[in-house]
């Protein structure tokens, strides 16, 4: 690695907080705009990426039976105002095969950014895939953030993926997740976003839980405020026998902010059993009485209220 990529991806950790601390049993891949300034495996782990004019081209493998026992991190960004990246990824969880990744995206100096994630993600039998997403943005918004997934779990697959904004405006966000789930596989896909000012967010998830005793659980907590807008659309359709699924949409406004949510359940078997519970309005006055009777001011209630709203449930 040369020196001038060392610093670079120093400069990305400390964007989002981190040392750059990097141990030796730790996968890693670093990549700014569309240079891959860092990359360790791991056995039974696979990487090839390719840079593109705009970004990466990435395929990402667990061989079958291998168990990925740390987390592999991996970090997106880029560090000027302005910019485009562009990331294809496809990956493949062997039969067997486990892993978690927890990626970090950074663009913290953003005024007119374009993030793109377009993946292709399988799940083989009996593998384990766990993706949490953490973004960091600029103060000022300036971010277009396009991330789409096209996911397949075969037989007793399980796949979870957490999406939040841990710093920033959101900017403009348009999330659309797919996934087809088939026998005893488990799906949770989960997305916690705070948007203010102009903000505009969009999450479309959609799963079909086509195998028998298929499990599937859609999960969006957003709060908006000021002239923010939040649109979420949640579909869960199950057309296989004791396949079971819940989408849960919770939504907080204030000021001039808007938010939308559609939940759609669809079942198409007799033995298949779908819910969903939608709830858009302001902070539970309940809970709020509560806080503010043990001296926290009106402000700092609401704040912690939204606060537990976005918090992971990991």
């Amino acid at each position: 690695m040369s020196d001038e990529h060392g610093e670079m991806i120093r400069r990305l950790y400390a964007s989002i907080g981190e040392a750059c601390v990097i141990e030796p049993n730790v996968a890693h891949v670093e990549v700014h705009g569309n240079r891959v300034l860092g990359l360790h495996l791991v056995d039974g782990l696979k990487v090839e990426a390719d840079e593109t004019d705009d970004g990466i081209s990435a395929r990402v493998r667990v061989e079958p039976g291998r168990v990925i026992e740390t987390p592999v991190r991996i970090c997106f960004g880029l560090l000027p105002e302005r910019g485009v990246q562009r990331i294809k990824m496809d990956v493949d969880i062997a039969e067997g095969g486990r892993v978690a990744v927890l990626a970090s995206c950074t663009f913290p100096n953003a005024v007119q950014i374009l993030h793109t994630m377009d993946a292709d993600i399988r799940v083989g039998k009996d593998a384990q895939y766990l993706y949490l997403e953490r973004h960091v943005h600029g103060k000022s918004g300036g971010v277009t953030i396009v991330p789409k997934a096209r996911v397949i779990l075969e037989e007793g697959a399980r796949f979870r993926t957490d999406f939040e904004l841990i710093r920033g405006l959101v900017g403009d966000i348009d999330i659309d997740y797919h996934a087809v789930c088939g026998p005893r596989s488990v799906l949770e896909m989960a997305a916690r976003v705070s948007g203010a000012g102009d903000d505009r967010i969009k999450i479309r998830e959609e799963a079909t839980l086509e195998g028998e005793a298929a499990r599937g659980v859609l999960t969006t907590n957003v709060a908006v405020r000021e002239r923010a807008r939040a649109e979420i659309f949640n579909t869960l359709l199950a057309t296989a026998p004791y396949a079971r699924g819940h989408v849960d949409c919770k939504e907080i406004i204030q000021g001039e902010a808007q938010a939308r949510a559609t939940p759609i359940v669809d079942v198409r078997h007799p033995k298949a059993h779908v819910t969903h519970e939608a709830a858009i309005g302001s902070v539970d006055s309940k809970q709020l009485e509560t806080l503010m009777a043990h001296g926290l001011t009106e402000e700092e209630a609401t704040e912690l209220i939204i606060e537990g709203l976005l918090s992971p449930s990991l």
